[in-house]
């Protein structure tokens, strides 16, 4: 669990590329979180930390495989290398890069976005940043507040959360693991396999209208 909810670090591309990607199944809607809850104790859940954040997503019309956020003053990007035979996403992290951001490395997250943009300066400030995600009519940034509350059951990370995207709130459940054989085991100790998995960059497109 340290390294979903410990402290949040710059990382290169070339060191991003070193970590093993976590399948993700995740759920969103309202009373989720009563039912997880209830389920968590049931199955001898592990809590681990509560953590509140606050986060900009960054969605591009053309794809949800590239997840794209700016938390603690680094720009993140996690892109979709696959899925489990569960149908379980598998994202791989590709970096976290701090502010001001180098143009090679600001190429790379819109062409994962699957947008044109020219880049002329060697480096982009975060409100720079910004304001080429605002003006290009295919990109929006959300703002997203999450009160998260991580556990684990049999060792697979989990949690459920409160998040608003745009001040809307939804909540949301998720398991995740290197150990794809174990996910599915952990989301039916939790009531929630057999719902639709939608990861965040859908979920705030729904709730936003994008």
């Amino acid at each position: 669990m340290a390294n979903v909810y410990g402290k949040n670090q710059a990382t290169s591309a070339a060191e991003a590329a070193n970590i093993v990607p976590r399948a993700e199944f995740r759920v969103f809607g309202q009373g989720i979180i009563n039912t997880v809850e209830t389920a968590m104790w049931k199955a001898q859940a592990t809590l681990f930390k509560i953590r509140q954040s606050s986060e900009i997503y960054i969605l591009s019309r053309h794809t949800n495989e590239a997840n794209v956020k700016i938390r603690d003053g680094l720009l993140d990007i996690k892109t979709k290398v696959g899925e489990t035979p569960e149908r379980f996403e598998i994202f791989q992290p590709c970096g976290k890069f701090r502010f001001s951001v180098a143009r090679g490395e600001l190429r790379t997250i819109f062409d994962n976005l699957l947008v044109k943009v020219e880049l002329n300066k060697d480096t982009y400030s975060l409100n720079q940043f910004l304001s080429m995600i605002n003006e290009h009519g295919d990109t929006v940034a959300v703002d997203v507040q999450k009160e998260r509350y991580g556990f684990t059951v049999n060792g697979v990370i989990c949690e459920y959360a409160r998040v608003l995207f745009n001040g809307a709130m939804v909540e949301t459940a998720c398991v995740e693991s290197e150990n794809y054989a174990a996910m599915k085991g952990a989301a039916e100790a939790l009531e929630i396999a057999a719902l639709e998995n939608v990861n965040y960059l859908k979920a705030a497109k729904r709730v936003v209208g994008f």
